[in-house]
């Protein structure tokens, strides 16, 4: 499949490097497989005390592009407030990330996933996390745990909490850290344009957190391009289902 060009306006993420952010250039999108897969890879993550972590890799799978953005009714346990996904009806693109709190592959990308918020919010993004894990065998990953890392990370937008872990199974979504990216024309429902990962970057190598396939993906939505269909699937956790 031929991969789709696509223009960066001044938009673009300051997370991509100088030579994708400038207004003339244009690059080709050529990520390796477009197909997503589940697959469970142990891997060792060294923490600071030097002991190792065994976890289960998860590579989100296949979702239909252009599907239409699945409803959903949550709440917020930061402010109480409960979000539904026509809440989101007046902006452009709606970016929606399932993500948890102990996860070590959220964790690797927590704050550069705010940083990529913050920047997008203020361009017309409009972001909402999700955590759907379940508290019988991941209690950290609780309301009441959510609240707290809401707060202390500065979340710029709606964490909200799947409880029922329907919105889960409506979305697809198999791993945390997951991305759906939406587009909205006019009156038209929010539709799937990008479910890829973030970047490159893993706890278990040394690539550079950059963002640069997510922030590639925003900068066409936003700037009214067309995305390529070639996109890496997410790499992480799987989501906790409940027993």
């Amino acid at each position: 499949m031929a991969a789709t060009t696509c223009s960066l306006s001044s938009i673009a993420s300051p997370f991509l490097p100088q030579a994708f952010r400038s207004v003339a250039t244009r690059t080709q999108i050529t990520p390796s497989s477009c197909f997503s897969k589940m697959r469970f890879r142990p891997f060792r993550l060294r923490t600071r005390r030097n002991f190792f972590i065994r976890c289960a890799r998860t590579e989100s799978k296949a979702v239909t592009l252009g599907s239409r953005a699945p409803d959903f009714e949550l709440p917020e346990p930061l402010t109480g407030k409960v979000w539904k996904l026509e809440d989101f009806e007046p902006y452009p693109a709606l970016l929606v990330m399932f993500i948890c709190n102990h996860c070590p592959f959220v964790i690797h990308l927590k704050k550069d996933i705010v940083k990529l918020s913050n920047f997008y919010m203020k361009k017309g993004l409009a972001v909402v996390a999700i955590s759907s894990n379940s508290v019988a065998t991941h209690p950290q990953d609780g309301p009441e745990f959510m609240a707290e890392e809401a707060k202390a990370f500065n979340y710029p937008f709606p964490y909200l909490y799947d409880e029922s872990q329907e919105v889960a199974r409506d979305f697809g979504a198999v791993c945390t850290p997951e991305f759906f990216l939406f587009k909205k024309d006019g009156r038209r429902p929010f539709e799937l344009v990008y479910h890829g990962q973030f970047d490159d970057s893993r706890p278990s190598n040394s690539k550079p957190v950059t963002g640069r396939d997510l922030s590639l993906a925003l900068d066409c939505v936003l700037s009214c391009q067309p995305v390529s269909t070639l996109q890496k699937p997410s790499v992480g956790c799987s989501i906790k289902w409940h027993p």
